[in-house]
């Protein structure tokens, strides 16, 4: 499963709704770019905004559109075991294997016995062997870790299951220690500028917010690194790099949906759902000048970054 994973951001209409129209042609246009997959319902995609039927609505529309269910990673976390447990029993149904669990994470502090209990019971609760999990870890948002112990003893359990990680901590040294810890395991990156150093580290690459806006220049920096040409790789690294710097410096998620407003001429792109809020105007003008001036060019149809 080595490749660029789009986590994907999610359309909203006036109401409020997730835009199925838009979030369909979106997932195809990632894939078009280069994504080896998207990762649909992870914290880029607002998924804690959603109540389990708006999820379940939604991938049941984008498998409906046309999108390969094994290109797919779906976001299952929740603090309640009966919504993780339904979304991905209704995941595997309709044929995506490949679930990402955050734990639950409204109580801090928990025991790594806890941690285990939970995933333990999501997993046993989905009932199905098909189903290849995936832990996240990402304490900035959660402020509850997947620690080394906690990994090492849910593979010592479920070794058919556990397949590997998002690590989202932006902590490199703490990548590169899973990668080496856990032989087999597949890590990968939250962070889109440790793309290349997770491949050279035997990572398998990267599940990652700003591919929806330059997955074309992270896909040329996997190939490069494919065919072994390492120096290359790391010169197209740096658009990647920049576009990333740009869009992280504001609030992440807005400032993600602000470039594909702009770029596609559609302002119903800018809405997300509360507590997020959208750039205001003259956020979005500093924004869109700021990626102007590093070369970024969005377009549906032609993909274009400074170096790329």
């Amino acid at each position: 499963m080595k490749g660029i994973y789009a986590a994907a951001v999610t359309p909203v209409d006036e109401k409020g709704r997730i835009h199925m129209e838009r979030y369909g042609r979106h997932a195809r246009w990632l894939l078009r770019q280069g994504c080896h997959g998207i990762a649909v319902f992870g914290t880029t995609g607002e998924t804690q905004c959603y109540s389990v039927g708006e999820r379940q609505d939604a991938l049941e529309a984008m498998i409906g559109a046309g999108l390969d269910p094994s290109r797919m990673i779906l976001g299952i976390g929740c603090c309640a075991r009966a919504d993780t447990v339904a979304l991905g029993r209704h995941a595997l149904e309709h044929g995506v294997t490949r679930l990402l669990m955050l734990p639950p994470f409204f109580y801090k502090d928990t025991a790594d016995e806890g941690m285990v209990r939970a995933f333990a019971e999501a997993i046993e609760g989905i009932g199905d062997d098909r189903l290849a999990l995936y832990l996240y870890h990402f304490p900035r948002v959660s402020m509850v870790p997947v620690t080394k112990g906690v990994i090492a003893r849910l593979l010592d359990r479920y070794p058919d299951t556990v397949k590997g990680l998002k690590d989202s901590s932006g902590d490199w040294n703490h990548t590169r220690d899973l990668i080496e810890t856990f032989d087999g395991f597949e890590v990968y990156s939250g962070a889109d500028d440790h793309l290349l150093d997770n491949l050279q580290a035997g990572g398998s690459g990267t599940i990652s917010a700003a591919a929806n806006l330059a997955c074309h220049a992270s896909r040329k920096v996997f190939d490069l690194w494919e065919k072994g040409d390492v120096d290359a790789a790391r010169d197209e690294m740096k658009p990647v790099a920049r576009v990333r710097t740009i869009v992280g410096e504001r609030p992440l998620i807005p400032a993600i949906k602000e470039v594909i407003a702009s770029g596609l001429d559609d302002g119903e792109w800018r809405r997300v759902r509360p507590p997020l809020m959208p750039l205001s105007p003259e956020e979005g003008e500093a924004l869109r000048d700021e990626l102007d001036e590093a070369g970024y060019v969005y377009d549906p149809d032609l993909y274009s970054v400074a170096g790329a």
